[in-house]
């Protein structure tokens, strides 16, 4: 009975702890992004392609960088990976602080530098040392908090973020974030990989390389990398383009910081569901109602009438769909392989995710600079809900035969 105790010892209470600051942080930062578009557009010069462009870079970035993360994480310990990461994203920040900060450069620092941050900082490297730190019984649970201090940072960020625009400005809420993310720096020294003595697996011989060839032997992980594609794509779809939107719409800015406030703080509630409900049911069934859901939520946005109340019900039940997908596609990908590459392998699952953000960030600009709207990224989103539903459900919830041996 001693191994079903939630907490097995003090490293894995103060890493818990500590990623899930380090990620209210990361994402508290990136979820304000497209609130500045406007700034970008008026002072900068930065067209709507431009800034979507840059979203997009910073979402493949992001995706490409976490297996490279998650492999040094697995290697050499998480905080040495956060704390890496965190260097990249307080220098592309500080830059498109202080400049340069136009033309390309406004890539190189939102897109690039920003992105290989978000790669070890985000979700899905502490999540994935958190994992290692707890048993399957309880791992989703404890993976569902991480994601719901994320959704916290989603929820808070947004209102400050607009205080500070409106009063100070954006040069100064830059300068913000920048004291934010060193904080997160210092913090990350605490996000401990279990030593040998406190692993939950028993050692084994199993190399990186190994490890990729066996998930990708599995269709079961191909149909997780693809479905996770979609998942990226309506998130930053939404996180980056409904300010724009809901203006465009007749609505006022407000509306929109309400929109991202509300999709923070119902993804809270949504998180800690997922995860809780990932212990009692199959994983693949939650993932298949969650993606059918949010083409929903979206249909019902874009086809009722344009006013605030109609916003706000958007914004909480997508907030209540948004990373509840991360606790169930995280523990399948645990329980198929274990936790010893984690970190890598979930890395795999999450840069299918980001290109999927790049594709939702990079399309809903250019379909709004071309066509004046965003109705086609909108309907692309929703048959792209439909098809991550059903593909999901193939899926086999089981251990690789090397574990089942073991």
């Amino acid at each position: 009975m001693k191994n079903q105790k939630f907490f097995r010892n003090k490293t894995a209470v103060v890493t818990l702890i500590a990623a899930c600051l380090v990620v209210l942080v990361s994402l508290g930062v990136r979820q304000t992004f497209g609130m500045f578009f406007t700034d970008f557009k008026n002072d900068l010069g930065i067209s709507l392609t431009e800034s979507g462009l840059s979203i997009g870079l910073q979402m493949l970035m992001w995706g490409l960088t976490g297996p490279i993360f998650g492999a040094i994480a697995d290697k050499y310990g998480g905080h040495k990976a956060i704390a890496l990461a965190f260097l990249f994203y307080i220098a592309g920040i500080y830059f498109l602080y202080t400049g340069p900060n136009t033309g390309i450069f406004f890539q190189v620092d939102m897109g690039i530098l920003v992105g290989i941050g978000l790669g070890g900082t985000a979700i899905s490297i502490p999540m994935a040392i958190v994992g290692k730190h707890f048993p399957l019984s309880n791992r989703t649970i404890a993976m569902s908090l991480v994601t719901a201090f994320g959704s916290f940072g989603y929820f808070l960020s947004p209102l400050l973020t607009a205080y500070s625009l409106n009063e100070y400005g954006w040069q100064i809420t830059l300068m913000a974030f920048i004291v934010a993310l060193i904080i997160g720096f210092i913090i990350s020294y605490f996000v401990r990989s279990p030593s040998l003595k406190e692993s939950i697996e028993e050692p084994n011989s199993q190399g990186a390389i190994d490890a990729l060839k066996e998930a990708f032997q599995s269709k079961s992980y191909l149909l997780l990398v693809s479905g996770f594609f979609v998942c990226g794509f309506h998130i930053t779809l939404v996180g980056t383009h409904v300010p724009t939107y809901v203006i465009d719409r007749g609505l006022e800015s407000w509306t929109a910081a309400a929109i991202l406030s509300l999709i923070g703080l119902f993804n809270i509630f949504g998180s800690l569901l997922s995860g809780y409900l990932s212990t009692k049911i199959s994983k693949k069934i939650i993932l298949s109602i969650i993606y059918a859901l949010r083409g929903i939520s979206i249909i019902l946005f874009i086809f009722l009438p344009a006013s605030n109340v109609n916003a706000f019900i958007f914004g909480a039940s997508f907030g209540f769909l948004w990373l509840s997908t991360v606790p169930a596609t995280s523990g399948i990908v645990a329980h198929m392989f274990g936790t010893k590459f984690l970190g890598l392998l979930y890395g795999i699952v999450f840069l299918s995710h980001q290109i999927g953000s790049f594709f939702g960030a990079y399309l809903g600009g250019l379909f709004h600079d071309l066509y004046g709207s965003y109705d086609y990224a909108w309907y692309l989103a929703i048959a792209l809900s439909i098809f991550a539903a059903i593909i999901h459900l193939p899926i086999k919830e089981e251990a690789v035969l090397r574990l089942k041996t073991n």
